[in-house]
């Protein structure tokens, strides 16, 4: 029996008297609640229009509003027993895995082959992935798609393997589509995806690209020695499966070139435009980028993966048996991925791109392929102490909390040293890392590469939009930025 709650005499009159008071003497301010017969009126709205732009004239407003978009995302060990179930309850009956050729032969692959057998998944391996893919390559894994019926898609790899089945998945979806239809614009139509895909389930096997979070893939191509891809949310993936047991094989250089692809996930996403200062404002909402700006809800995923990594990587780099710094390094891609899959990454990717397209002839140690290969992680971290520095002046404040997540004590630091306390403390973060470049000289450029990287650099629109500072105040604002990414580039050939 439930015992009665005994009520004190006039109780329930004063909370009447209480609630008559709140809402009589202090209204709500909100008049459409105040008042029942109060409406926006068409003259409220066109004094709102004036003052914040009109939702549909994009051509002189800035952008008011984000959208978040990430794939659903499961982790934890031994979660990759699972994909057979996850196959089984959306009703797939042939399943295309895609992979390359050495992890075909490791753990991740034994786990998943085993799940899917146990719950009678048919499929088809593609092991045939390269690393850092060109657009030959990733041809060749959309022709192998058109010899099978697949009705959804298994990538188990790292950022390379999980790209490529992501465009494997789009274009087995248009089949009729030229390859350069959805390609980033200007080097292609840019054109948006506006159907949905088949199923995609990613598992990473290294913890830096964030891939299983987001709707961009990325390779080079080769006609233009340059990095570009397609970037649009109906690419993302349905489930990352994380699962820390599948990153355990990791050499020491793969994890530390994947861990710099994190960490500058993170700062970059942080120090981004905010979102409000993007322009154009889209047309229709299906062109709303997914790479739009700083915000409130990617803020708290980047700043919490740039802690995580600095305080990991080092631990997951040095000890291989260290199995807590892999786990947190895995969560933290996953985490960078959510935030700069929305918020965008800027310089340091846009300069990285004709970094890795234009090696010459750079072979990282560590990586077991036979040509050379600047690894994404490192071509992108190598601009880093320049970049920050440029971009500190546009935001101060965050830029020392930046700082201060590696350890400096910014306590007496003035605003205006704001970039060169970040530089500084990345560069000490990559000498104390180990074995990496300290510099461009160090992978093969000189002086002499400056122009043809500047050159392979402005055609990356779609994260230079977001680079804070990028064309301010020039002659003419492609000038500035010839002009700003000679500097960066001149300064990055030597720390």
């Amino acid at each position: 029996m439930v015992p009665m709650l005994r009520v004190p005499p006039n109780a329930a009159k004063r909370a009447v008297n209480l609630l008559r008071t709140v809402q009589f003497g202090h209204p709500p301010s909100c008049p459409c609640h105040s008042n029942p017969g109060h409406h926006h009126t068409p003259t409220m709205i066109a004094s709102r229009n004036r003052k914040y732009g009109t939702p549909l004239d994009p051509a002189s407003h800035k952008e008011y509003a984000f959208e978040m978009a990430a794939s659903s995302i499961r982790y934890g060990p031994g979660a990759t027993m699972e994909v057979g179930m996850d196959f089984a309850n959306m009703g797939a009956r042939k399943v295309a895995v895609v992979t390359d050729s050495t992890i075909d032969r490791l753990f991740a692959m034994k786990q998943v082959r085993e799940s899917l057998d146990r719950e009678g998944i048919q499929f088809e391996v593609f092991n045939e992935v390269k690393i850092e893919p060109k657009d030959s390559s990733i041809k060749k894994a959309i022709a192998w798609t058109k010899g099978h019926e697949f009705d959804a898609f298994l990538a188990v790899g790292g950022g390379s393997t999980i790209d490529t089945a992501k465009l494997m998945n789009l274009y087995s979806a248009y089949p009729e589509a030229d390859f350069l239809d959805f390609v980033n614009a200007p080097i292609g139509k840019g054109l948006p995806i506006d159907k949905p895909l088949r199923p995609l389930i990613a598992v990473p096997t290294t913890a830096g690209t964030g891939s299983e979070t987001t709707g961009t893939a990325i390779f080079d191509l080769e006609e233009k020695k340059a990095k570009t891809g397609v970037a649009h949310r109906n690419l993302k993936p349905t489930l990352g499966i994380c699962d820390p047991l599948n990153t355990r094989s990791m050499p020491a250089a793969v994890k530390a070139a994947s861990g710099l692809d994190v960490l500058c996930h993170s700062l970059e996403s942080w120090t981004a435009i905010p979102y409000n200062e993007r322009t154009p404002r889209p047309k229709n909402p299906m062109l709303r980028p997914s790479y739009q700006g700083a915000n409130p809800i990617s803020d708290i995923f980047s700043l919490n993966a740039l802690k995580t990594t600095v305080k990991y990587l080092p631990r997951a780099v040095k000890d291989p048996e260290d199995n807590k710094a892999q786990s947190e390094m895995l969560l933290a891609a996953t985490l960078a991925g959510v935030g700069f899959g929305n918020a965008g990454v800027h310089l340091c990717h846009g300069m990285s791109y004709p970094i890795s397209g234009q090696n010459p002839g750079y072979h990282h140690s560590g990586y077991e392929v036979s040509t050379p290969i600047i690894p994404h992680g490192v071509s992108v971290a190598v601009t880093a102490p320049a970049v920050f520095k440029f971009t500190a002046s546009s935001n101060p404040d965050r830029h020392l909390e930046a700082a201060e997540a590696f350890g400096v004590d910014i306590s007496n630091v003035k605003k205006e040293s704001a970039g060169e306390v970040l530089s500084e403390a990345l560069k000490e973060f990559l000498a104390k890392l180990g074995d990496q470049p300290a510099g461009l000289k160090e992978l093969g450029f000189n002086r002499s590469h400056i122009d043809a990287l500047v050159e392979g650099t402005l055609p990356q629109k779609r994260v230079l939009m977001l680079a804070p500072g990028l064309g301010d105040n020039g002659i003419t604002e492609r000038e500035n930025e010839r002009e700003q990414l000679s500097r960066l580039f001149e300064e990055s050939l030597e720390h």
